[in-house]
């Protein structure tokens, strides 16, 4: 039950409730000009401060610069205590509490500069789904579940563009259907969990339209691939990442290893140098060699032979100096081969060097080159990472490929045969809460009965797309006997959920009665306060005064009596708000 509306700023109009009917009227004074307006006296700001403070987004006209700082009060009592939840337009982010919080699930905090409790707008919906709807019960594995915001929201139906009167089971446009089943079914006491489970359905199913569209335009070969291709290619990526995986374990990074490289490169060289040279040496020990044996004296007789067979006679003095020349002959060739013979010695003996070097080189090179056999460089063994990385990644992409392949293939039977179980699990849920269903539909009927010879009929089934709720009234087809069904199906759920003794407020604006007949609107007004007076709701309801059917209301019915404020257009503080802008 709500005590009432307040505000720190003086021209705010405070509104003090009782339990059962209150009405807030606004009305049309004699001194009220053709061009004067109720529209801005206040009503639907009313509901917008309690909504306000009840953790909602802050509304356009709590946003008007005028009402800077302003700090609402909300005075109500929730689960058998009574509290004072407060609010300000400048700083909406906190909202202080007044009131035992002991026993809240989330203990609002104390302020160290005004010691006030505040807690967020966030976790105040929390405790307040908790203490006002039971919220406490539900599971948190579900993605889609009712909220206290959603469902305040049929208590305390805000029009404007939000569109709180468009149908019984919505409260706002742009509601989404599951947000409809789901806190519809919880408030009718029903198996809400089902509607969230289909809705989960739902979601795979339209990733699943996603792929089919993307198919359909010539993307999924290129998104999915082949199966047979992918399955090849996951094998030998597999294969692949498992050696590299061995490698990566195995290798061993060298510290010199660059160094030792480098050596190896330089070694090589100088082999390649030594063997260069030792061919060199070979060849010219070779030449050496062969000069050597070629090296023949001068035969004294042999030349004096081939020159008397010429006719020549040498004299004894040409003899004499053949002989010299002779023996200046022999000394020249034994002077070469003393040469060759030492060149040849040296030759030997630097082929012989060169040799061992070439050995003591090739085998240090051996060593080195063990090493780095046996070891790897920083920068390989970061190579070896960015390949292995990169196969890795590959094969990500083509289990992916393949899941999603998977799910083009297969998910959509997957789904209908769960979707076809949820409906079949939900049809017999339905049925063991008949006795809640009925509870629902016989209210309804009872209620619309008071205001129509014929009873409305609400209908609640469950079918592929999840509830299915529906209500009929006789003529409808009328906007005034539409808002008709809305106001039998809202305080239908007053009605139930007093009975489970969780009182909630109704609070309905003046577009509840737009284009309703009367004779209809009166009957409605006495069935509201008979029915919150038996049975011990509030029902707050904001209406023009010349919306009252004054001529229809039956013998004893005190309509005046109900009247909590009356808000009038004929002066600027006349409103709620104390002021116009």
């Amino acid at each position: 039950m709500i005590h009432s509306v307040k505000c720190d700023n003086p021209l705010f109009k405070t509104i003090s409730f009782n339990r059962g009917l209150n009405i807030v009227l606004a009305e049309r004074t004699k001194e009220s000009k053709i061009r004067d307006s109720r529209n801005g006296v206040g009503k639907s700001t009313l509901i917008e401060i309690i909504h306000f403070c009840l953790g909602s987004d802050i509304g356009e006209t709590l946003k008007n610069p005028k009402l800077d700082n302003w700090d609402f009060t909300l005075d109500l009592d929730i689960a058998g205590k009574r509290y004072q939840i407060s609010r300000n337009t400048s700083n909406p982010k906190w909202i202080r509490v007044n009131g035992d919080c002991s026993n809240w699930v989330i203990v609002p905090t104390v302020a160290e500069e005004t010691g006030n409790q505040i807690i967020s707008r966030h976790d105040l919906g929390t405790c307040l789904g908790i203490l006002m709807f039971d919220l406490r019960s539900l599971r948190p594995e579900y993605k889609y579940a009712p909220t206290f915001r959603s469902l305040i929201s049929y208590f305390i139906r805000r029009n404007g563009h939000r569109g709180g009167f468009l149908s019984p089971f919505q409260h706002y446009k742009q509601q989404l259907p599951w947000d409809i089943q789901v806190n519809n079914a919880y408030l009718l006491d029903l198996g809400w969990e089902f509607a969230s489970k289909l809705q989960v359905l739902k979601d795979r199913i339209k990733e699943l339209n996603h792929l089919r569209q993307a198919a359909e335009s010539g993307m999924l070969a290129n998104l999915i691939g082949d199966t047979g291709e992918l399955e090849a290619l996951k094998i030998r990526l597999d294969a692949q990442i498992r050696k590299e995986v061995e490698q990566l374990d195995n290798f061993k990074v060298h510290p010199q290893y660059e160094q030792i490289e480098r050596d190896v490169d330089r070694l090589t060289k100088e082999i390649h140098e030594l063997v260069n040279l030792i061919l060199t040496d070979k060849r010219l020990l070779g030449l050496y060699e062969s000069s050597l044996t070629e090296e023949v004296d001068a035969k004294v007789d042999l030349i004096t032979k081939v020159y008397e067979d010429a006719g020549f006679t040498f004299p004894n003095s040409i003899t004499k100096r053949i002989d010299d020349v002779l023996a200046f002959h022999r000394q020249v060739v034994s002077n070469r081969r003393d040469f060759l013979a030492n060149e040849i010695n040296r030759l030997q003996n630097d082929i012989n060097n060169r040799k061992q070097t070439r050995e003591n080189l090739s085998t240090t090179r051996a060593e080195l080159m063990q090493t780095l056999r046996k070891h790897g460089a920083l920068q390989e063994f970061t190579r070896l990472q960015e390949i292995h990385q990169k196969n890795v990644s590959q094969l990500q992409d083509v289990l992916t490929k393949l899941q999603n392949l998977s799910k083009f293939k297969a998910g959509k039977s997957e789904i209908a045969i769960e979707k076809e179980l949820i409906q079949q699990h939900a049809n017999a849920d339905l049925r063991e809460r008949e006795k809640q269903r009925q509870k629902a539909i016989l209210t309804f009927n009872d209620y619309s009965k008071e205001l129509y010879e014929t009873p409305g009929t609400l209908s609640i089934n469950f079918g592929r797309s999840g509830f299915k709720f529906h209500v009929t009234i006789e003529r409808s087809g009328s906007h005034g006997i539409d808002n008709m069904k809305i106001f039998c199906y809202d305080l239908m759920l007053a009605t139930l959920w007093v009975r489970k003794s969780r009182e909630i407020p109704l609070i309905h604006d003046s577009n509840i009665f737009h284009g309703v007949d009367e004779r209809q609107s009166a009957l409605a007004l006495e069935l509201a306060a008979s029915k919150s007076s038996s049975e011990g709701f509030q029902y707050i309801c904001a209406l023009n005064s010349d919306m009252i059917p004054r001529k229809d209301f039956r013998k004893g019915f005190d309509f005046d009596g109900f009247i909590v404020t009356r808000l009038t257009d004929a002066t600027a503080d006349g409103g709620l708000l104390g002021t116009r802008f």
